[in-house]
């Protein structure tokens, strides 16, 4: 079996990336100058490096995240890229005026908005589920609630302008791993809404684009510091992960996997084998430098 699976899995993940990113064959980055795009998290990990993406490719930008001195450097440096403008808004998720701000922010700058990437993040352990519903209740706030307010406000000026919505999700809103379950749970959560809205965009033919992004271990600093002592993987590089989820916004596509083999494989044997998945995954955590809080 152990053989079988180091043959399988390979040959079925680069099946898989072969059928989800041949589209990106045809990004192009002019597609991206010019445009309006707002960017959450934005201030460090795969937030702070799509802006520098978007930046090089000449894009207006609006950043925002809760730290205001390091949004202030990463503005400086993606006017230095090339941005055609670039200011933030600073403020925690949690606020429920922050939608309302950052959105008035671009119409009064920009008199509209072509792409809105939601990319933040409420700070969870990596551990086993304490029972601490407060918690939980604080982490839907921040990873699911403000998503749904923000997409909310943004809606109007997304649908004149024909524009894109990019939820960064993770592997864990399709798969509970051990470790996880308050997170999880919002990322769940996300997966639920913006597919349900989706739909309802079809129906009223709207072209509003919604791509959900199904991300593995990526190297952010705030992941490795909180995962490497368990999660015996290498992490995928944050640059890269930035620039595939702007092509997929970009090309509005449905969905964006990375990276691409190990999401394609491990979602595949959730559907075929969900008991087997599980097993896998208990066994390749080093589960004994995991601490109880």
């Amino acid at each position: 079996m152990g053989l079988l699976l180091k043959v399988f899995i390979p040959l079925l993940g680069a099946a898989l990336a072969f059928y989800f990113y041949s589209a990106s064959e045809n990004f192009n980055e002019e597609m991206l100058r010019g445009k309006r795009v707002i960017v959450t998290g934005a201030s460090s990990g795969i937030g702070e490096q799509m802006a520098y993406h978007l930046a090089r490719m000449e894009a207006h930008l609006l950043l925002t995240a809760r730290t205001e001195a390091k949004l202030q450097k990463v503005v400086k440096r993606c006017l230095e890229l090339g941005a055609a403008s670039a200011r933030y808004v600073s403020g925690s998720m949690d606020s429920p005026t922050l939608p309302e701000e950052l959105l008035r922010e671009a119409e009064n700058t920009w008199g509209g908005l072509d792409m809105l990437i939601l990319n933040h993040i409420g700070q969870s352990g990596f551990t086993y589920f304490n029972g601490d519903v407060e918690h939980v209740r604080k982490l839907m706030e921040i990873n699911f609630v403000s998503y749904v307010a923000l997409a909310t406000a943004a809606l109007p000026m997304l649908k004149e302008s024909e524009g894109s919505i990019i939820v960064v999700s993770s592997i864990a809103g399709r798969i509970g791993g051990p470790f996880t379950a308050p997170y999880s749970a919002t990322k769940f959560a996300l997966d639920g809404f913006f597919s349900s809205l989706r739909q309802e965009l079809i129906i009223d033919k709207v072209n509003v684009s919604i791509t959900l992004c199904i991300l593995g271990y990526i190297d952010t600093e705030s992941a490795v510091r909180a995962v490497s002592h368990v999660i015996p993987d290498a992490p995928a590089p944050k640059e890269e992960c930035a620039l595939e989820i702007i092509r997929g916004g970009a090309l509005r596509q449905r969905e964006v996997r990375y990276p691409p083999r190990a999401v394609g494989s491990m979602l595949l044997i959730r559907s075929l084998a969900p008991e087997f998945l599980d097993s896998i995954i208990r066994s390749s955590y080093h589960v004994e430098n995991v601490r109880r809080t």
